[in-house]
């Protein structure tokens, strides 16, 4: 049996029973898992998918990981699940699916999937059921990622310490944002403080640098720096896979008068924002504090972006860079949760800022602990 170097077992089993209350709920024998992320967090390894990979929990049964024979050492090395059937990279995994399910007797059980899963082609879908004729699949939906929305107390601990390394790594990397320097330099030190303070050697997050008004997301470029621009960093910090993110600008110069209004603007809404974020308060309640505050100011005619998302775990090979399993806009009517944790951002009039915020039993607390406002560097 493998041994995640965080998560106990106790962790998982957690975990698993929590999972298993959903599939009674939904009727189904077993439910099988291909995103990275789900298979991260309820077995305690995911890889990639240059080659199909599974994780089949069954009600009853022994659970089993199916995988590619190159990858099974370290499945066994990190995952609790001890039957681990593997293939050759130039074999077909269905029918290794197929006959570890019949030996399960789940060759005609109702097996659930997230039909809206990344890792489920149409074809690999299709060859699935003309494999198991006489099984049923259910939809699932995002179950894994909605039993991911409350964090454990060791989740927190990951993120609480991928937030100090998003401060000390925007610190690092706005040092050296200065006139005839790069945008790639403030790439490499943000990437080296995030390897030396113990986070996951992962790319570090959006640097762009202007002198326009509207660059958030945009390319990196390879001019030298000048008098007047603005650098926007978002960095994404990760431990274990789980990630806090923060945004600052750092300006070459004064701001312009415009733009540290808008700043202050910015800044006092969503300091608002943050504040009302408890349990039981409603999402899009939360969201217009920030999106009709910015509407009315003037700094925008529309706001057409939400403005949070959830945070938590991200796989290295997964094809999403961020967690909308929950996000802050008009139309949100759940309410917040105690353990949940969000990155809450705000962009206008050539500012932004963001912050990861977790929800509290009585209230919110800003892990990302950084001064609000621009970084000024002459």
């Amino acid at each position: 049996m493998g041994q995640h170097p965080y998560f106990t077992r106790a962790e998982y089993d957690g975990r698993l029973a929590r999972l298993k209350a959903r599939m009674r709920a939904a009727k189904v024998d077993a439910a099988l898992f291909d995103e990275i992320e789900a298979m991260i967090w309820v077995t305690g390894f995911g890889s990639s998918a240059n080659r199909w990979r599974c994780a089949v929990i069954p009600m009853e049964a022994e659970p089993f990981f199916l995988i590619r024979a190159l990858d099974a050492g370290i499945c066994r090395d990190r995952s609790w699940i001890e039957d681990v059937p593997t293939y050759r990279d130039w074999e077909d995994p269905i029918p290794v699916l197929a006959a570890k399910l019949a030996e399960r007797g789940l060759a005609e059980a109702r097996i659930g999937l997230d039909f809206e899963s990344y890792g489920m082609s149409v074809g690999r879908f299709a060859a699935m059921r003309a494999a198991l004729p006489k099984a049923e699949f259910v939809d699932l939906g995002p179950v894994i990622a909605e039993l991911r929305l409350i964090k454990s107390p060791a989740e927190i601990e990951l993120l609480r310490r991928a937030a100090a390394i998003a401060d000390q790594a925007t610190v690092d990397a706005a040092a050296v944002c200065v006139v005839g320097g790069y945008q790639r330099d403030a790439s490499k030190r943000a990437q080296m403080t995030f390897v030396e303070m113990g986070g996951d050697p992962y790319r570090p997050g959006p640097i762009t640098a202007g002198r326009g008004w509207n660059f958030l997301h945009a390319p990196s470029g390879d001019e030298p720096l000048e008098k007047g621009d603005v650098v926007h960093i978002e960095l994404t910090p990760r431990i274990h896979g789980y990630s806090s993110r923060i945004m600052r600008n750092v300006v070459l110069g004064p701001p312009e008068p415009e733009r540290q209004r808008a700043m202050d603007i910015l800044i006092e809404l969503q300091d608002r924002q943050i504040a009302a974020m408890k349990p039981r308060a409603i999402a899009s309640d939360i969201d217009a504090i920030l999106r009709q505050g910015v509407i009315e100011s003037g700094l925008r005619d529309s706001y057409d972006n939400i403005t949070g998302y959830t945070l938590g775990l991200y796989g290295d090979a997964g094809p999403r860079t961020s967690d909308f399993t929950r996000i802050l806009h008009p139309q949100a009517h759940w309410p917040m949760e105690a353990g949940m944790v969000f990155h809450i951002y705000a962009s206008a009039g050539g500012a932004a800022i963001s912050e990861s915020v977790l929800v509290t039993e009585t209230g919110s607390e800003r892990l990302t602990r950084l001064p609000r406002g621009f970084i000024l560097n002459a």
